[in-house]
């Protein structure tokens, strides 16, 4: 299921790195809408959990899903899984739009949620989450994959916090998809009330980014705008995006993103990320390292004081958030992400999306 040259199918593998025993922690998956879903299942698989149940109206969704994880059962309804007492998380790629309703379900029935981004697509929807949050103690998580399941950016992180670059003060992101042919992607894939728009989907990727690199609580988006350049027989489809934010703390950020990623690129997206800081600098080429043609990912540039600086880390740094999320679910604790971060992220990128002019 991991095809580099599909985002929509594109699931990291990382090394086995148990945090629990066998069969402590139960999880289930429900609406296999996106392919994400295999590389949430995948890391939590990886950090311990057990894959008890899988539910999806579409059986043949369900089929593909055994094939990949055959330890999972077939769930009748929804209802059996939220029934299920030994299920602690529930994990799901469900159409954009209909995310936050499940979550709803999900946390009513007294289970955590982890849901593929964009978590949400309206305000109306943030109000609801945060209010059966509070209602529930129950966590709304978030598979922001581009900073979670990539290991050049979770170094990247890992560089900033020791300090080897100073102050990050600006970011750019670039976040280039390959849409493929657009007869096998499902329709609501180009209804705009679906998928909530490219800034409120690719750009939460980017948003949640800002926020965590940059030590980011809160911004204001300068501007934003969306475009649909090439694809006139999808004419809710906005192919092309990019947006300018002002973090409350005075950094930066500009990002764009788009669906032109060209045939001969041998992975679905060039995705890179430069972050600028007081005493140095950092460039991520997460997926590809273009021109090379050593067909590698997870390169790292850095320059700082101290000089130049390349580490290739794929293989390396392993995938972290999956196992510290198993333990948040158990002691009650915010060490994968806080539901603030992942709820602000969220917000922005609605708000993005709200103020976009569109340009073509």
């Amino acid at each position: 299921m991991s095809d580099k040259s599909s985002g929509m199918n594109y699931a990291p593998k990382g090394k086995p790195a148990p945090v629990v025993k066998s069969g402590e922690f139960c999880i289930a998956a429900v609406s296999l809408e996106h392919g994400h879903v295999y590389g949430m299942c995948g890391g939590l698989k990886e950090a311990g959990a057990a894959i008890k149940w899988v539910y999806d109206p579409d059986p043949e969704k369900v089929k593909k899903f055994l094939e990949k994880f055959p330890e999972a059962k077939a769930a009748r309804s929804e209802e059996e899984v939220l029934s299920d007492p030994e299920v602690k998380l529930v994990c799901s790629a469900a159409i954009t739009s209909e995310r936050c309703a499940l979550g709803l379900r999900v946390m009513a029935a007294g289970k955590d949620y982890f849901t593929d981004k964009a978590p949400l697509t309206t305000l109306e929807q943030l109000a609801a989450a945060k209010e059966a949050v509070r209602s529930t103690g129950r966590k709304y998580m978030v598979y922001y994959s581009e900073r979670l399941h990539v290991e050049s950016a979770v170094f990247a992180g890992q560089l900033i916090e020791q300090g080897v670059i100073g102050q990050p003060i600006h970011i750019d992101g670039f976040g280039p998809h390959r849409i493929g042919n657009p007869k096998y992607r499902p329709e609501w894939f180009f209804k705009k009330e679906k998928y909530g728009g490219i800034l409120c989907d690719i750009g939460s990727h980017q948003i949640e980014q800002f926020l965590f690199y940059c030590g980011v609580k809160d911004a204001e988006i300068s501007y934003s705008q969306v475009g649909n350049y090439a694809h006139p027989d999808y004419p809710e489809l906005e192919d092309f995006g990019d947006a300018v934010l002002v973090g409350d703390n005075g950094t930066t950020q500009h990002f764009r993103v788009d669906w032109f990623t060209p045939d001969g690129l041998p992975t679905w997206g060039d995705g890179r990320t430069f972050i600028l800081g007081t005493e140095g600098y950092i460039e991520l080429r997460k997926y590809v390292n273009v021109g090379t043609k050593d067909g590698t990912s997870d390169h790292v540039f850095m320059v700082n004081n101290d000089g130049e600086h390349h580490f290739h880390v794929s293989g390396k740094v392993g995938f972290p958030y999956f196992g510290k999320l198993i333990l948040d679910c158990i002691d009650r604790t915010e060490n994968a992400m806080t539901q603030e971060h992942a709820f602000k992220a969220a917000e922005l990128c609605v708000k993005a999306q709200m103020k976009a002019v569109k340009v073509k």
